[in-house]
């Protein structure tokens, strides 16, 4: 089996590749570059379940970065057991080929209890006093020491929130050569988050991104000079492309104000809660999943959000089998924005009464993604004397609150997550091959097979 690695850099799309990707612009070139056609949500976990199992999201259950768990009438993100996924993954059949194959994921989602070799995920500590500390789960569990041992402690604050930046980055790709050194698996699935930062701050705007494509283009010149010095195919690729946006939607507070959402005083501030509402949405970038508790209220619910300025269009569960979603986990109606839109999880209409986590990154308990976690607020006076102090209050072991994430949607200016119309903006795919004057169009679903054929081959 050949020695394969699948090098995926999020964000990345024709659109940003040139004059800031030096290195990457001249691999590419000698090399066979195509679109891939975007997932329908064209978002992190979905992308790469399809790319794993070679099934639509309607096959593999995984229909965005969170869905409303039904039997707990609970709203979950960023879930991590690999047993969510309801399809065989490509290291599954290739193991089953030949029992000395291995294979190691570093930082590819759902990446706890899968039945890969080596694995390295986030996976913060949660101390019963109320601080969060950062760590990583690993498979086998020894590899999480000796990894910190070697490079030093996850930056799990630089993979997000206000200071996310290369350093996480830098991180997973020194972990993933030491993990090389060490075990040399056949199949690794390397993740690099940086470009998703600056894209969903500031859109395409290279006056503001030029850097952070210097960054990673540099961190990649790296990564694949290793590699391809350990004689591996390099398969290149990302989930999706990041456009520039500037419309808000807040869905839930259209659905509050109809009288469909149910929110729990708690302590004077508002939790949405699920159970009990009529319809509700669970808001992912660029598309939202929209569940009825009343089926009979669903026309009425269509109707409301097909009127909602910034809404493309309102997916019912027939209309999902065109873009392969009908699963039970997907919403009984899915909103997708239009290209200058994206959808909040806001569902309060008084930010008084905002949850306390709203002002913090807290991305397991807000019903929805939210990409103003990227942003400390400007209007906190003395922000870094009140960050210094906070911080301390952590050191010494006392609870605190980092609450300085604002409460405005409109600092977002780039999203992701409908099919975008140019495929300048959809995710690439780069493996050897002789170079196109026109990009040839990838099923996502083919990512599956490309992989298996080239390790298979000798």
């Amino acid at each position: 089996m050949k020695k394969t690695v699948v090098l995926n850099i999020v964000a990345l799309s024709a659109r940003v590749i040139g004059p800031h990707t030096p290195f990457l612009s001249q691999w590419i070139k000698a090399r066979k570059q195509s679109a891939i056609k975007p997932v329908l949500p064209a978002v992190t976990c979905s992308a790469q379940s399809v790319y794993l199992t070679g099934k639509w999201p309607r096959e593999n259950g995984i229909v965005g970065n969170g869905w409303y768990f039904k039997d707990e009438c609970e709203i979950k993100f960023w879930r991590q057991s690999n047993h969510l996924v309801q399809a065989p993954k490509v290291w599954d059949a290739l193991k089953a080929e030949d029992p000395n194959f291995t294979c190691a994921n570093m930082f590819w989602w759902y990446n706890m209890y899968s039945s890969v070799d080596y694995a390295v995920t986030p996976r913060p500590l949660y101390p019963s006093d109320g601080r969060k500390l950062p760590d990583i789960h690993s498979q086998p569990m020894g590899l999480r020491d000796r990894l910190q041992k070697e490079l030093g402690q996850f930056p799990l604050f630089s993979f997000w929130g206000p200071n996310a930046n290369i350093s996480s980055s830098k991180w997973i790709a020194e972990a993933s050569m030491k993990v090389d050194e060490w075990h040399d698996p056949t199949l690794t699935f390397i993740y690099l988050p940086h470009l998703d930062y600056a894209l969903q701050k500031f859109g395409i705007d290279f006056n503001k991104i030029g850097d952070e494509l210097k960054e990673i283009d540099a961190l990649c010149e790296r990564l694949i000079g290793y590699y391809e010095n350990r004689g591996a195919e390099i398969i290149l690729l990302s989930e999706y492309g990041i456009t520039s946006v500037n419309q808000p939607i807040h869905i839930n507070r259209a659905l509050r104000k109809a009288g469909y959402i149910q929110v729990k005083d708690e302590l004077g501030l508002e939790t949405l809660d699920a159970g009990t509402s009529k319809a509700f949405a669970v808001s992912d970038h660029q598309l939202a999943h929209v569940y009825l508790n009343d089926p009979g209220e669903k026309g009425a619910v269509k109707k409301l959000l097909e009127g909602l300025a910034g809404v493309e269009m309102v997916l019912d569960k027939k209309e999902q089998e065109t873009y392969q979603l009908g699963h039970d986990r997907a919403g009984d109606l899915v909103a997708v924005a239009d290209k200058d839109s994206w959808f909040t999880y806001y569902y309060w209409l008084d930010d008084r009464k905002a949850p306390d986590y709203a002002r913090t990154v807290d991305i397991h308990r807000k019903p929805g993604y939210d990409p103003v976690e990227m942003f400390a607020n400007p209007d906190i006076r003395f922000l870094k004397a009140k960050l210094g102090w906070t911080l301390l209050k952590k050191k010494l072991g006392f609870r605190y609150l980092m609450d300085v994430i604002p409460l405005d949607a409109s600092l977002v200016k780039g999203s992701h997550g409908r099919i975008s119309e140019s495929d300048l903006d959809w995710p690439v795919l780069v493996r050897n091959g002789a170079s196109e004057v026109e990009r040839e169009k990838v099923d996502p679903t083919a990512i599956y097979s490309l992989i298996y054929d080239t390790v298979r081959q000798k």
